[in-house]
Protein backbone atom coordinates (compact mmCIF):
# COMPACT_ATOMS: atom_id res chain seq x y z
CA UNK A 1 0.00 0.00 0.00
CA UNK A 2 2.64 2.57 0.84
CA UNK A 3 4.47 1.47 -2.58
CA UNK A 4 1.41 2.29 -4.23
CA UNK A 5 0.71 5.52 -2.57
CA UNK A 6 4.03 7.48 -2.46
CA UNK A 7 5.42 5.80 -5.13
CA UNK A 8 8.54 4.73 -3.07
CA UNK A 9 11.14 2.66 -4.36
CA UNK A 10 14.82 0.92 -3.89
CA UNK A 11 17.97 0.86 -6.11
CA UNK A 12 17.02 -2.39 -7.77
CA UNK A 13 13.52 -0.97 -8.50
CA UNK A 14 14.88 1.19 -11.65
CA UNK A 15 14.69 -0.29 -14.30
CA UNK A 16 14.12 3.13 -16.75
CA UNK A 17 17.37 4.14 -19.14
CA UNK A 18 18.18 6.29 -21.38
CA UNK A 19 16.16 4.37 -24.13
CA UNK A 20 12.92 5.09 -22.39
CA UNK A 21 13.27 9.26 -22.89
CA UNK A 22 10.95 8.72 -26.14
CA UNK A 23 8.09 7.23 -23.84
CA UNK A 24 8.07 9.64 -21.21
CA UNK A 25 8.43 12.84 -23.77
CA UNK A 26 5.13 11.26 -25.46
CA UNK A 27 2.89 11.95 -22.13
CA UNK A 28 2.09 14.87 -19.94
CA UNK A 29 5.63 16.61 -18.28
CA UNK A 30 5.82 18.28 -15.04
CA UNK A 31 6.05 21.63 -15.76
CA UNK A 32 7.54 22.02 -12.67
CA UNK A 33 9.48 19.73 -10.59
CA UNK A 34 11.05 20.63 -7.29
CA UNK A 35 13.40 18.25 -5.29
CA UNK A 36 14.67 17.23 -1.56
CA UNK A 37 18.15 16.56 -2.30
CA UNK A 38 18.92 14.09 0.43
CA UNK A 39 21.31 11.58 1.66
CA UNK A 40 24.86 13.10 0.71
CA UNK A 41 26.27 12.67 3.74
CA UNK A 42 24.77 8.86 4.16
CA UNK A 43 26.18 8.04 0.91
CA UNK A 44 29.40 9.23 1.57
CA UNK A 45 29.03 7.29 5.31
CA UNK A 46 28.54 4.31 3.65
CA UNK A 47 31.87 4.34 2.03
CA UNK A 48 34.01 5.63 4.61
CA UNK A 49 34.27 9.05 3.22
CA UNK A 50 34.00 12.49 5.26
CA UNK A 51 30.75 13.77 4.60
CA UNK A 52 31.55 16.64 2.64
CA UNK A 53 32.63 13.91 -0.18
CA UNK A 54 28.82 13.55 -0.21
CA UNK A 55 28.19 17.41 -1.31
CA UNK A 56 30.77 16.99 -4.10
CA UNK A 57 29.84 14.17 -5.46
CA UNK A 58 25.56 15.57 -5.46
CA UNK A 59 26.72 18.60 -6.82
CA UNK A 60 27.63 16.29 -9.92
CA UNK A 61 23.97 14.27 -9.96
CA UNK A 62 22.94 18.39 -10.16
CA UNK A 63 23.80 18.75 -13.71
CA UNK A 64 22.79 15.34 -14.41
CA UNK A 65 19.57 15.90 -13.52
CA UNK A 66 19.34 19.79 -14.83
CA UNK A 67 20.25 18.26 -18.27
CA UNK A 68 17.79 15.38 -18.31
CA UNK A 69 15.00 18.03 -17.49
CA UNK A 70 15.66 20.47 -19.67
CA UNK A 71 15.63 17.84 -22.08
CA UNK A 72 12.41 16.64 -21.12
CA UNK A 73 10.79 19.74 -21.37
CA UNK A 74 10.76 20.55 -17.35
CA UNK A 75 9.77 24.32 -17.35
CA UNK A 76 11.17 24.60 -13.71
CA UNK A 77 13.45 22.75 -11.55
CA UNK A 78 13.26 23.89 -7.87
CA UNK A 79 16.31 22.29 -5.71
CA UNK A 80 16.42 22.30 -1.56
CA UNK A 81 20.12 23.55 -1.80
CA UNK A 82 20.20 24.59 2.14
CA UNK A 83 17.70 25.37 4.32
CA UNK A 84 17.81 27.75 7.61
CA UNK A 85 17.48 24.47 9.62
CA UNK A 86 20.88 23.67 7.54
CA UNK A 87 23.16 26.40 9.64
CA UNK A 88 22.94 23.93 12.79
CA UNK A 89 25.24 21.81 11.16
CA UNK A 90 28.66 21.92 12.06
CA UNK A 91 30.78 24.74 10.46
CA UNK A 92 32.86 23.07 8.72
CA UNK A 93 30.46 21.30 6.60
CA UNK A 94 28.43 24.77 6.44
CA UNK A 95 31.71 26.32 5.00
CA UNK A 96 31.46 23.92 2.32
CA UNK A 97 28.21 24.27 1.23
CA UNK A 98 28.41 27.80 0.97
CA UNK A 99 31.51 27.54 -1.37
CA UNK A 100 29.60 25.16 -3.53
CA UNK A 101 27.50 27.16 -5.60
CA UNK A 102 30.60 29.35 -6.96
CA UNK A 103 32.32 26.40 -7.68
CA UNK A 104 28.90 24.48 -9.29
CA UNK A 105 28.14 27.34 -11.40
CA UNK A 106 31.18 28.95 -12.18
CA UNK A 107 31.83 25.59 -13.79
CA UNK A 108 28.58 25.17 -15.49
CA UNK A 109 27.80 28.68 -16.41
CA UNK A 110 29.20 27.93 -20.15
CA UNK A 111 26.61 24.94 -20.84
CA UNK A 112 24.00 26.51 -18.46
CA UNK A 113 24.35 29.11 -21.42
CA UNK A 114 24.55 27.38 -24.08
CA UNK A 115 20.92 25.43 -23.47
CA UNK A 116 19.36 28.18 -22.45
CA UNK A 117 18.66 28.09 -18.65
CA UNK A 118 17.91 30.46 -16.70
CA UNK A 119 19.56 30.39 -12.46
CA UNK A 120 16.73 32.02 -9.92
CA UNK A 121 17.07 31.46 -6.31
CA UNK A 122 14.41 31.61 -3.02
CA UNK A 123 15.43 32.43 0.21
CA UNK A 124 17.02 35.06 2.04
CA UNK A 125 20.59 36.18 0.12
CA UNK A 126 21.71 38.67 2.34
CA UNK A 127 22.30 35.87 5.37
CA UNK A 128 24.67 34.18 2.67
CA UNK A 129 28.24 35.02 2.65
CA UNK A 130 29.90 37.31 0.20
CA UNK A 131 31.36 34.57 -1.94
CA UNK A 132 27.95 32.40 -2.16
CA UNK A 133 26.15 35.52 -2.70
CA UNK A 134 28.28 36.35 -5.38
CA UNK A 135 28.36 33.77 -7.37
CA UNK A 136 24.69 33.13 -7.34
CA UNK A 137 23.94 36.81 -8.33
CA UNK A 138 26.76 36.16 -11.45
CA UNK A 139 24.90 33.04 -12.55
CA UNK A 140 21.66 34.91 -12.09
CA UNK A 141 22.91 38.00 -14.06
CA UNK A 142 24.34 36.30 -16.77
CA UNK A 143 21.18 33.96 -17.31
CA UNK A 144 18.81 36.55 -16.95
CA UNK A 145 17.71 36.57 -20.40
CA UNK A 146 17.16 33.52 -21.16
CA UNK A 147 14.32 31.69 -21.41
CA UNK A 148 14.40 27.95 -21.56
CA UNK A 149 14.47 26.17 -17.83
CA UNK A 150 14.55 27.81 -14.54
CA UNK A 151 17.26 25.97 -12.45
CA UNK A 152 15.68 27.87 -9.58
CA UNK A 153 17.90 27.41 -6.65
CA UNK A 154 16.53 27.33 -2.47
CA UNK A 155 19.33 28.61 -0.46
CA UNK A 156 19.16 29.68 2.82
CA UNK A 157 15.54 29.43 2.59
CA UNK A 158 12.04 27.85 4.98
CA UNK A 159 8.68 27.78 4.00
CA UNK A 160 7.33 29.10 7.61
CA UNK A 161 9.51 32.20 7.75
CA UNK A 162 8.84 32.38 3.72
CA UNK A 163 4.85 32.41 4.50
CA UNK A 164 5.48 34.59 7.75
CA UNK A 165 7.36 37.17 4.92
CA UNK A 166 4.15 36.99 3.29
CA UNK A 167 1.57 37.79 5.91
CA UNK A 168 3.93 40.96 6.82
CA UNK A 169 3.72 42.26 3.27
CA UNK A 170 0.02 41.93 3.47
CA UNK A 171 -0.25 43.66 6.82
CA UNK A 172 1.05 46.43 5.43
CA UNK A 173 -1.22 46.37 2.23
CA UNK A 174 -3.44 46.27 5.43
CA UNK A 175 -2.15 49.03 7.45
CA UNK A 176 -1.83 51.45 4.54
CA UNK A 177 -5.79 50.77 3.78
CA UNK A 178 -5.33 49.43 -0.01
CA UNK A 179 -6.74 45.91 1.34
CA UNK A 180 -9.05 45.05 4.23
CA UNK A 181 -8.93 41.88 6.05
CA UNK A 182 -12.13 41.05 4.28
CA UNK A 183 -10.81 40.99 1.33
CA UNK A 184 -7.46 38.94 1.80
CA UNK A 185 -7.68 35.67 0.25
CA UNK A 186 -5.77 32.53 -1.01
CA UNK A 187 -4.32 34.48 -4.40
CA UNK A 188 -3.06 37.94 -1.83
CA UNK A 189 -0.47 35.07 -0.08
CA UNK A 190 0.11 33.59 -3.30
CA UNK A 191 1.44 37.11 -4.97
CA UNK A 192 4.10 37.03 -2.02
CA UNK A 193 5.77 33.77 -1.86
CA UNK A 194 8.98 33.67 -3.27
CA UNK A 195 7.63 31.78 -6.14
CA UNK A 196 4.88 34.14 -7.23
CA UNK A 197 6.05 34.45 -10.80
CA UNK A 198 6.71 30.75 -11.13
CA UNK A 199 3.83 27.57 -11.54
CA UNK A 200 3.29 25.94 -8.42
CA UNK A 201 5.35 22.39 -8.67
CA UNK A 202 3.64 19.79 -10.16
CA UNK A 203 5.45 16.89 -8.72
CA UNK A 204 7.81 16.91 -5.40
CA UNK A 205 11.19 13.99 -5.06
CA UNK A 206 12.37 13.11 -1.93
CA UNK A 207 15.84 11.50 -2.20
CA UNK A 208 17.19 9.30 0.38
CA UNK A 209 14.29 7.20 2.12
CA UNK A 210 12.90 10.26 4.60
CA UNK A 211 8.82 11.09 3.93
CA UNK A 212 8.47 14.59 4.92
CA UNK A 213 8.54 17.74 3.20
CA UNK A 214 11.33 19.27 5.89
CA UNK A 215 10.12 22.96 5.83
CA UNK A 216 10.12 22.83 1.66
CA UNK A 217 7.56 25.10 0.17
CA UNK A 218 4.31 24.79 2.74
CA UNK A 219 2.33 26.72 0.79
CA UNK A 220 3.06 25.89 -2.96
CA UNK A 221 2.76 21.84 -2.04
CA UNK A 222 -1.27 21.74 -1.37
CA UNK A 223 -1.58 19.77 -4.72
CA UNK A 224 1.91 18.77 -5.43
CA UNK A 225 2.17 14.66 -6.34
CA UNK A 226 4.87 13.50 -4.00
CA UNK A 227 7.33 10.87 -4.95
CA UNK A 228 9.92 9.14 -2.28
CA UNK A 229 12.61 6.89 -3.23
CA UNK A 230 15.28 5.26 -1.16
CA UNK A 231 17.80 6.07 -3.56
CA UNK A 232 20.47 8.53 -1.64
CA UNK A 233 21.38 11.84 -3.68
CA UNK A 234 24.46 11.05 -5.15
CA UNK A 235 23.08 8.05 -6.84
CA UNK A 236 20.20 9.65 -8.28
CA UNK A 237 20.17 9.41 -11.74
CA UNK A 238 18.05 10.19 -15.38
CA UNK A 239 16.59 6.71 -14.80
CA UNK A 240 15.11 7.80 -11.41
CA UNK A 241 14.10 11.06 -12.47
CA UNK A 242 12.12 9.18 -15.32
CA UNK A 243 11.02 6.79 -12.88
CA UNK A 244 9.35 9.87 -11.03
CA UNK A 245 7.78 11.43 -14.04
CA UNK A 246 6.56 8.27 -15.20
CA UNK A 247 4.51 7.68 -11.78
CA UNK A 248 3.29 10.94 -11.94
CA UNK A 249 1.78 10.66 -15.48
CA UNK A 250 -0.01 7.96 -14.17
CA UNK A 251 -1.37 9.73 -11.10
CA UNK A 252 -5.21 10.73 -11.19
CA UNK A 253 -4.67 14.74 -10.59
CA UNK A 254 -8.26 15.66 -9.09
CA UNK A 255 -7.85 19.19 -7.22
CA UNK A 256 -10.31 18.25 -4.91
CA UNK A 257 -12.67 16.98 -7.40
CA UNK A 258 -13.53 14.05 -9.16
CA UNK A 259 -12.01 13.90 -12.49
CA UNK A 260 -12.44 10.65 -13.99
CA UNK A 261 -14.05 9.46 -11.72
CA UNK A 262 -18.16 9.02 -11.93
CA UNK A 263 -20.09 11.12 -9.10
CA UNK A 264 -22.97 8.62 -8.52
Amino acid sequence: MFKKLFGKNTNKEQSFSSENVDLVKGEEIPTHIAIIMDGNGRWAKKRSLPRVAGHHEGMKTIRKITRCACDLGVQVLTLYAFSTENWKRPKSEVEFLMRLPEQFLNSFLPELMERNIKVEMIGVMDSLPDYTQSALKKAMEATAGNTGLVLNFAMNYGGRAEIVMAMQQLLKEVEAGSLTIDELNEQHISQYVMTAHLPEPDLLIRTSGEVRISNFMLWQLAYTEFWFTDTHWPDFDEACLKEAISVYQNRNRRYGGLKGEGTS
